[in-house]
């Protein structure tokens, strides 16, 4: 066995070197997932209470990504028309392709659930067996879905067997630093029919901290055989995604909390990996465009209050590349109305200009440090601490 594993890694060294003289590391203009053609293998992981339409319609329109998916979605839930439920997997023309995230432990639940979105129209499922969370965790969905390998094998098998489109799974490392079942739990999954394995870097107990372990990923993408896998955490820049595809041989890279500190992640890593230059970040007014464009989605999509509300939480990720902030984050988090968006908002752009040239860029003593990933080998304390800045979203657990 150990010969073996030897073998494999070699091999899997020889065609990651090739692929970085061959420039290999570009865009695949065509990404398959058995019979769905993508255009991009870069993807928006899902983020509880966070990746709605709204957000997935903004981050389509700057571009580089092709296959979304939903929010976390209860199977059971979902099959007893639970309103919440039914809005977390609302969807629109302009929001294709289309994955949806689902949660459950129970085959048939998870199987019919699967029937049911094929049904209308969605063009792939994903399972989560990544969530930490132990009100998920306790009933056999999640991340505990990784230590029962059997169960899950033919629950996949049966969502695999009931429909004529992609499932995918989401998983970690395994459940804690003693138990790495992921390469194993990939395998069962390939053969039961998986299109392609999400494995984030951590373990189930680590939750978000520590170090995103390039290596484990690595060892899931050495475990299967012709499924792809996509590496997932901490990707928060060009860079942090180009690095974990050299390191790991993963065939794509996804971006949940990434994405929303940076919605311009998937178009600029596009960019990036097929010219090899880093494009430059996005000016001040492009941010702030495109922070009234999400505010005016989420008014769309939920109505004007509660539009307005659910945005008191997404305005704070947008403003943390704005330089000084602190008076917008502390009136934006009370908004009701659309009224109250612009006050705050065009109060703050006048509060911004003290910090500012002529120009309206930020005077060099505020301006930011670039964001480096937790695996990037030169990231520093003050980028630790900045990374840590990224806080973890509490979404509605309840309708997962």
């Amino acid at each position: 066995m150990e010969g073996c594993s030897w073998g494999i890694r070699k091999r899997t060294e020889f065609f990651l070197k090739l692929k970085k003289e061959l420039g290999l590391f570009m865009i695949t203009s065509m990404f398959a997932l058995d019979k769905l053609k993508l255009k991009s293998n870069l993807f928006l992981s899902p983020l509880a209470g966070y990746t709605n339409l709204p957000f997935r319609l903004v981050i389509r329109e700057i571009g580089g990504v092709d296959l979304c998916t939903t929010d976390l979605v209860n199977a059971r839930s979902l099959l007893e028309s639970n309103p919440k439920a039914l809005k977390l997997i609302e969807t629109n023309e302009q929001d294709s392709p289309l994955s949806v995230q689902l949660f459950g432990g129970v085959k048939e639940e998870m199987r019919d659930a699967t029937i049911l979105l094929a049904e209308k129209g969605i063009d792939s499922i994903d399972v989560n067996m990544g969530c930490p969370v132990p009100k998920v965790t306790k009933t056999g969905g999640g991340a505990s879905m990784m230590n029962e390998l059997p169960k899950t094998q033919e629950l996949i098998r049966a969502m695999v067997e009931a429909v004529d489109i992609p499932i995918t799974a989401k998983m970690r490392l395994g459940w804690d630093e003693q138990n790495l079942t992921a390469p194993d739990l990939a395998k069962a999954l390939e053969d039961a029919g998986v299109s392609a394995v999400f494995v984030h870097g951590r373990t189930r107990a680590q939750g978000f901290d520590g170090v995103v372990n390039l290596e484990g990923i690595r060892k899931v993408a050495e475990a299967v055989k012709d499924v792809p896998v996509i590496g997932n955490g901490d990707v928060t820049t060009p860079q942090a995604a180009k690095h974990m595809i050299e390191r790991t041989g993963c065939a794509g890279v996804s971006a949940g909390r990434g994405a929303f500190y940076n919605p311009w992640i998937f178009l600029h890593t596009q960019q990036f990996l097929e010219s090899g230059e880093l494009p430059p970040e996005p000016s001040f007014e492009e941010r702030i465009r495109v922070l009234r464009r999400h505010y005016d989605l989420m008014v769309e999509v939920f109505g004007e209050d509660r539009g307005s509300v659910q945005f008191r939480k997404v305005a704070p990720w947008y403003a943390k590349r704005f330089g000084p902030v602190k008076p917008f984050n502390h009136e934006i988090v009370r908004i009701s109305s659309r009224e109250e968006f612009e006050r705050v908002l065009s109060d703050y752009l006048e509060w911004r200009k003290q910090f500012t040239d002529e120009s309206g860029e930020l005077l060099p003593r505020y301006q930011l440090s670039p964001m480096v990933a937790s695996f990037m080998e030169e990231e520093d304390e003050h980028q630790a601490k900045q990374r840590k800045a990224i806080a973890v979203p509490k979404g509605p657990v309840e309708v997962w």
